[in-house]
């Protein structure tokens, strides 16, 4: 049983039941020391006077070395299994040790003062960017958060995901009504000429692909004409229809006052007025903008984008050469070299890290206290017993020792006392 129980000890553990034993032996050694020159002082003390002298030391030594056995062993057990009261301390007050230990941690040291005072004297948000600075750490950094990000990715439901993201759409998207914004945004932007640009750019996209789509305009308008209409004829409608567009794009281009332009104007602030004042152009808005969302190739698209999203952050995440693993290196030691040679940010950083910790420590320190008194309750009383000797039984062998040798010393004493007061 003893075996199969140092089995389950860890190395450290093991060592200290090694440690335990050796002062157990050696306590026990002065004990049977003091008790064999009790026993040879006390037979030959009559033919040897000053022997009395070591029997009264060594009688000390054995009752120092007993009394100090009996109260190192009845904290951990009953001596010789006795029911002696008030023995086996540890086992039978096992929660209320538990509960004691916890209450202590709490006031003592998860108290708001103590923590703010040791993290005021420590400059962590310095100390912080000098480890954060070196390329190793950043990359160890930006590796373990890759990982965990990761984790989080492949965690998540690609469903509820979608769901997610079409649910905020719609709250933030389709439900808000976008007439009355729509049409301000559209008239401050005409208001301003902000348009014209936007206007130059599909004008000259239309000349560049009319000068270059010639042959889209062949049989455009000539195959309405009626059959009996010479061939030659046919050509000239189309390349005059040609012609036209050509030369109404290029005086487009060329007038910043042209007629065209003055009617999209004004299409443009019409709009923009009907969708700020007229029921009937809102409502066309709102209808044609629930059927594209509620469309569904748009909730495909949704769908793929998401999918082709995560696929590519789970790729670049998982590549230690990848862009975005190199840019997170780089920022986190960028941080780090900021932290450390700039006092303000430091300053910034250690009083929010304080607050932070003082407001989780003064909130949760009964729930992080109740760690301990939940934890020594689910323990075995044995188990208990056995995991307190081993971390402080070595010491309280010393004790016995100590015992040993002040009981000899005090055997002593008394006895030269009394032979010297008292006459014999």
């Amino acid at each position: 049983m003893a075996r199969a129980r140092e089995a389950l000890l860890s190395p450290a553990d093991l060592e200290r039941l090694r440690a335990l034993r050796r002062m157990k032996a050696v306590a026990l050694g002065a004990l049977g020391i003091m008790a064999v020159a009790f026993v040879v002082a006390f037979w030959l003390q009559g033919r040897f006077p000053w022997l009395e002298y070591v029997r009264a030391a060594a009688e000390g030594g054995m009752v120092g070395a007993l009394a100090d056995w009996f109260a190192v062993t009845a904290l951990f057990r009953r001596p010789l299994g006795l029911p002696i009261p008030h023995t086996a301390i540890i086992p039978n007050r096992k929660d209320e040790i538990g509960r004691t230990l916890g209450e202590f941690v709490e006031t003592n040291f998860l108290s708001a003062e103590v923590v703010r005072t040791k993290l005021t004297e420590t400059s962590i948000a310095r100390r912080l960017g000098d480890w954060l600075r070196t390329p190793e750490h950043a990359e160890r950094v930006a590796s373990e958060g890759s990982t965990i990000a990761s984790a989080v990715l492949r965690a998540l439901s690609d469903d509820d995901v979608q769901s997610v993201i079409a649910e905020l759409a719609r709250e933030h998207l389709v439900d808000p009504e976008w007439g009355t914004p729509a049409g301000a945004w559209l008239q401050r932007i005409v208001q301003a000429d902000a348009h014209r640009g936007a206007v130059d750019l599909a004008v000259d996209s239309i000349a560049t692909w009319l000068d270059g789509n010639a042959a889209a305009f062949q049989g455009l308008l000539s195959r309405r004409l009626p059959s009996w209409v010479p061939r030659l004829a046919h050509r000239f409608v189309d390349e005059a229809a040609y012609n036209e567009a050509v030369r109404f794009v290029r005086a487009v281009q060329a007038d910043p006052h042209h007629p065209a332009r003055r009617a999209l104007d004004g299409y443009l602030a019409r709009l923009a007025d009907n969708l700020q004042h007229d029921p009937s152009t809102r409502a066309r808005l709102e209808n044609a903008k629930a059927a594209l969302f509620d469309s569904p190739r748009v909730g495909a698209l949704a769908a793929e984008a998401w999918n082709a999203a995560k696929a590519g952050l789970l790729s670049a995440l998982s590549d230690p050469e990848s862009g975005l693993r190199r840019r997170a290196a780089s920022a986190i030691a960028e941080l780090g070299d900021r932290l450390s040679t700039e006092d303000p940010l430091q300053d910034r950083v250690d009083r929010w890290l304080t607050d932070a910790a003082v407001y989780l420590v003064d909130r949760y320190r009964h729930d992080i206290a109740s760690i301990i008194t939940d934890t020594v309750e689910r323990w075995d009383p044995a188990e208990t017993t056995e995991k307190i000797e081993l971390m402080v039984g070595r010491d309280l062998q010393y004790i016995r020792l100590n015992g040993t040798v002040v009981g000899a010393l005090a055997g002593l004493a008394i006895f030269a006392v009394a032979h010297a007061v008292i006459p014999v």
